[in-house]
């Protein structure tokens, strides 16, 4: 089955730290490494590195990186004809701050991805029917992921939603999804609510349920994932890995998630897979390039 992700695409600008520094200071930094994220692109790749087929709609910049994002799309077999170049705009960069607990802090330069409009998903309209599923996420004009989410709802296509980065969100639009997919900062800030022990974690996620949101996962890191639905609360394991870096695992998740669930149906078996395919991103450093194939995924043992 054929996937559409509509959404970002950066170049990540990735650098390892002991500390952060103070304003107006200067620390050095034991390294530095570049390659390529940003949260649309990086669900296509864990998708199509796992042998999902994969439509890609997104924006890229006229400067040096433009060329070199599409062609990485094109080497992992996705389907291009919507990768865009917006000419006289950068293309999206994220510079990454990695501690020595692999925990991170990420800075967002959107550059070309501001550009994609609802006029692009009218445009691959014809290719996008062909999909099972269209994935959205937040780094892109929320008008669009609306647009999106409304084009899917009327051509009868499942969307899951990351609401990433976190903003207040329209419900009119959130119910139309088949699955809401947040961290627990985002649940916090969609919801307003406290999100410091499990006990909150599952009343912020009922209360979107209560709003009329059909299917909750709400990805939880080191402690797994949560399913929350009318009726149903179940929480999925996490797997227990050596992490040196988390960056991009929640895009893990999603991209494996998405390729598990429209093979088998099964949600809360394809969150278990995903958590093991998510953990074991977190044992190399970087994005995509921590995101396993297939056959990497099957003989990891995680």
């Amino acid at each position: 089955m054929k996937i559409a992700v509509i959404g970002s695409n950066m170049i990540d600008l990735v650098t390892t730290v002991t500390r952060m520094p103070r304003m107006g200071e200067t620390v050095e930094a034991p390294s530095f490494d570049m390659g390529f994220g940003g949260k649309g692109a990086n669900q296509s790749v864990a998708l199509a590195k796992l042998g999902g087929e994969v439509l890609i709609v997104t924006k890229i910049g006229d400067d040096i990186f433009g060329p070199s994002v599409r062609e990485n799309f094109k080497k992992l077999g996705m389907d291009t004809r919507y990768v865009d170049t917006v000419p006289g705009m950068s293309s999206g960069v994220a510079p990454i701050f990695v501690d020595a607990e692999a925990n991170n802090s990420i800075l967002i330069v959107k550059g070309a991805n501001k550009m994609l409009a609802p006029e692009d998903i009218d445009r691959a309209a014809i290719e996008i029917k062909k999909c099972g599923l269209i994935i959205l996420q937040l780094e892109v004009p929320l008008e669009t992921v609306y647009y999106a989410i409304d084009w899917g709802e009327k051509n009868g296509i499942p969307v899951i939603l990351n609401p990433a980065p976190a903003v207040e969100l329209d419900y009119r639009y959130v119910r139309k999804v088949s699955f809401l997919v947040p961290n627990e900062t985002e649940l916090e800030v969609i919801t307003k609510m406290p999100v410091g022990t499990m006990g909150e974690i599952y009343a912020a996620a009922r209360s979107l349920i209560k709003e009329g949101v059909k299917n909750v996962i709400v990805t939880l890191g080191a402690k797994g994932s949560l399913l929350v639905t009318e009726g149903r609360e179940e929480l999925a394991p996490p797997s227990v890995v050596k992490s040196v870096d988390s960056t991009g695992a929640g895009d893990a998740f999603i991209g494996s998630f998405a390729y598990y669930y429209t093979k088998t149906g099964d949600v809360l078996g394809a969150m278990k897979t995903a958590n093991r395919y998510a953990a074991l991103s977190t044992t190399k450093p970087g994005t995509q390039k921590s995101f396993a194939t297939l056959e990497e995924f099957e003989k990891s043992g995680v």
